[in-house]
């Protein structure tokens, strides 16, 4: 099997459309605010959602969805304001946003998905977001220049934006994914603010496509963390069109092996994307625990590292202290035998050990500085107590960190 990336975003498969546009939902800001995806044909869907037991109005109405349909053919996503904590208000206000798209689109309102990021508690403000839409609607394009206005607007802190299209043969048809996503701060899925929203002309069940992003969420987004907070409107959604027309995808064989792979891809990629743009970060932190004795514990391990305050403030530094990482694995709740654990960082400046044995390496600190230097930093735990292994990516923490969250609401 062979996984092509091509450029492009969400509007590289066959039948999906996107604008990006500024709507003005935050007075004095000049940033395209409002972003619509739309497929020409009814696209199976299936999401997955924040655990936060403080859910957003727009998770709710898409989980309901998502549940309850087949199809979707739209989504529209809005950043400054995130509607949630906002009653039934906030409830009624994602209706009539979905009604408008769906009288302009000229489908029904359950066909259209909605999601917000930004400030918490905040109403939105419906007459610029009812304004918005419409001027989406009329700005739809099937252009990549399209997707990545789309992927521009659902920005936050972001530093830049995140997409990405991959494509790969199913039933000797060309199939196309493509993703995009947001995430820079409160990031610490569970299904930080996160969205991803991945577009398919692939066709296959809702039952497969369900298990391929459950499946792919588990290994990626929910393997990130910036900060430890799990966001009250966390969702990744992907829709599948069918216009490829490949056979439909409807047992788990080596086609539907073929397209979790690249779903896979795509939802790596994008999750890396959001960790290494951690609000005021300077690099991107990925932790692989191997020789754990479950999946579950290597999955603990490496949460657990890559999570840490402390470790994350040595990164920040260049500071090779991994008394701090195997503090950090002593307390993750996975089974550890510390005298056998050993540690290695690298990055494209090259790699040494920093523990053998639950004891230091014999190592420069100097050479240790340069390689904890570059832009992304790699560490290794073995802990040989089995055969199982887990990746977790992060970032490190930086003063500008507390500086942006300090002025959010500004």
């Amino acid at each position: 099997m062979e996984i092509t990336y091509i450029d492009g975003g969400v509007t590289a498969p066959i039948g999906f459309s996107a604008a990006g546009v500024r709507a003005g939902i935050k007075p004095g800001k000049t940033n395209k605010d409002m972003a619509m995806i739309c497929s020409e044909a009814p696209a199976v869907t299936a999401g997955t959602y924040t655990k936060n037991k403080v859910k957003a109005a727009p998770v709710l109405w898409d989980r309901k969805l998502t549940d309850s349909r087949e199809t979707a053919r739209a989504v529209v996503v809005n950043s400054g304001v995130a509607n949630a904590c906002t009653g039934g208000e906030g409830l009624a206000n994602v209706e009539r946003e979905a009604q408008t798209a769906a009288e302009l689109l000229g489908v029904e309102k359950e066909d259209v998905l909605i999601g917000s990021t930004g400030v918490i508690g905040a109403q939105l403000p419906m007459d610029v977001v009812l304004s918005g839409i419409g001027m989406l609607a009329e700005n739809l394009s099937r252009s990549r220049h399209a997707a990545d206005d789309a992927a521009t607007a659902i920005l936050t802190t972001d530093t830049h934006k995140k997409e990405i299209a991959v494509q790969i043969t199913l039933g000797g048809r060309t199939v196309t994914i493509g993703g995009m996503c947001k995430g820079s701060g409160m990031i610490h899925p569970n299904m930080g603010t996160m969205l991803g929203y991945i577009t398919t002309d692939a066709a296959i069940s809702k039952a497969l496509l369900k298990k391929a992003l459950l499946d792919a969420v588990r290994d990626t987004f929910n393997m990130i963390s910036v900060d430890g907070d799990t966001s009250t409107n966390d969702t990744v959604l992907i829709l599948a069109n069918g216009m490829a027309g490949n056979a439909v995808v409807e047992e788990e064989n080596e086609e539907y092996a073929c397209f979790a792979a690249a779903l896979l891809e795509v939802s790596r990629y994008l999750a890396k994307q959001i960790a290494g743009d951690g609000e005021g970060c300077t690099r991107l932190f990925e932790v692989t625990v191997e020789g754990a004795l479950t999946k579950a514990d290597a999955v603990l391990l490496s949460k657990a590292i890559v999570t840490s305050s402390l470790t994350k403030a040595a990164l920040f530094g260049m500071d090779a202290n991994w008394g701090r990482i195997l503090c950090a694995m002593g307390y993750s709740g996975a089974e550890l035998d510390p005298d056998r654990v050993d540690i290695w960082i690298e990055s494209v400046y090259g790699k040494i050990p920093l523990v053998r044995d639950g004891r230091a390496a014999e190592y420069s600190e100097e050479t240790a500085t340069h390689i904890l230097s570059a832009d992304s930093v790699k560490a290794t735990a073995d802990v040989h107590l089995g055969q199982e292994s887990a990746t977790a990516w992060g970032c490190d923490l930086t003063y500008d960190y507390v500086k942006i969250n300090a002025d959010y609401r500004s």
